[in-house]
């Protein structure tokens, strides 16, 4: 006996014998143990996805069918729309042992659900479970942290290793990669560093002249800004600048080249991608910063001479030497000395990041914010460390 059933959205043709323009399914189950699906109409994406509700209920209601056999009953058009329907009823299939056949189909339809299989889903293109519990969640943060430290702490044994070829000239780089990250991080960002310092000695004479006024001491607001902009803040704003605009790049772009299997290419042919790509980047950021905070410092002091002597009344001449007679050299080493620890730490967090980075797309992007997250941190970590020590040195 042959059991029939027949589901028709406006498929399959019309009252005047002409192609409808739905889809159309035709359901037959028979004796010899295969349902048969037969498709018509028009299969588009602007008639809906089509659910395969009705073939699971009838898969799950007839225990013996062995197969499910697609075939074509009048398809007028197509698009990806049938493909996804198929893709469903294969995954219903999978699910109970059966066997598919879409053989009758046209030939374009086989051909692209066998490519939809073939590429699998990357595990760090989708969301996590948000179901998992709390304890699980901070369990799961604790050991990833743990695991980070750890890659963190080899990969900065990797640079020191780095640096070691580089001094007995086994490192290989290109020179051409040098010199623009340079550029990049050094005259590109000429302009954010000058906004961001002459914004900043701006600020801190303003804030200071408010306080200074009430004891008649103007003019230690030279006093405040110098000391201000060469222990401290050049040093630091010029980080955290150079952590979003240089730390974020540098994470794009070994994210990028990790999920375009770059870097595995440098490791096949035998090149070291530290050498290759991360010594570069951190001798950059290295040479670079000093100079930025040698340039953060002026325009900072600038800020300053500009409020003193166009709000304050201050001359030019007594603001110059009020800030040479308060602002001596071991300030400016102090922040000489920081400003080259942190280049280091944002080159270190951009290129740890992207190295670590997936190949997707999100996980590029996770990178890059990641990068900054993470400079920045280090930054105030090390900022702090830096306060302690030169108070129990009396610097």
């Amino acid at each position: 006996m042959t059991a029939a059933t027949r589901q028709d959205k406006s498929g399959g043709r019309d009252e005047a014998g002409k192609p409808s323009q739905g889809n159309g399914l035709e359901l037959r189950t028979g004796n010899d143990g295969a349902l048969v699906l037969g498709l018509s109409g028009h299969w588009r994406i602007g008639q809906g996805l089509a659910s395969a509700s009705e073939i699971e209920a009838l898969l799950d209601g007839e225990r013996r069918i062995r197969t499910v056999r697609a075939e074509d009953h009048g398809l007028v058009g197509w698009d990806s729309s049938l493909v996804s329907y198929l893709l469903k009823v294969s995954d219903l299939c999978l699910a109970r042992n059966l066997e598919f056949d879409t053989g009758s189909l046209p030939a374009g339809v086989p051909r692209l659900l066998k490519l939809a299989r073939a590429v699998p889903v990357k595990a760090d293109a989708a969301r996590g479970d948000g179901d998992e519990s709390l304890p699980v969640r901070v369990g799961r943060s604790v050991l990833e942290g743990w695991r980070g430290l750890d890659q963190a702490i080899a990969f900065l044994g990797e640079i020191v290793l780095a640096l070691g070829r580089l001094t007995i000239g086994r490192a290989r780089f290109r020179r051409v990669d040098f010199l623009q990250a340079l550029q990049d991080a050094g005259a590109a960002s000429l302009p954010i560093v000058t906004i961001v310092s002459l914004l900043i000695g701006l600020t801190v004479a303003f804030v200071g002249a408010i306080q200074l006024r009430q004891f008649g001491a103007d003019i230690y607001v030279a006093n405040l800004v110098g000391l201000a902009m060469t222990r401290e803040m050049a040093a630091l704003m010029t980080g955290i600048v150079l952590a979003g605009r240089i730390g974020a790049a540098y994470a794009a772009q070994l994210g990028t080249m990790q999920g375009n299997e770059e870097i595995d290419a440098l490791s096949t042919i035998g090149i070291s991608p530290i050498d290759f790509l991360v010594l570069p980047r951190v001798l950059a950021l290295a040479l670079m910063m000093p100079l930025l905070f040698v340039y953060s410092c002026f325009l900072g002091i600038l800020g300053g001479y500009i409020v003193g002597t166009t709000m304050l009344g201050l001359s030019g001449s007594a603001y110059i030497t009020q800030t040479e007679n308060g602002v001596h050299m071991i300030h400016f080493w102090v922040g000489f000395s920081k400003s080259v620890v942190f280049g280091m730490l944002v080159a270190f967090a951009g290129t740890l990041r992207g190295m670590q980075a997936g190949r997707s797309a999100q996980a590029v992007g996770l990178a890059a914010t990641s990068a900054v997250v993470t400079s920045i941190v280090l930054i105030i970590v090390v900022d702090a460390i830096f306060a302690v020590m030169t108070n129990l040195l009396g610097i």
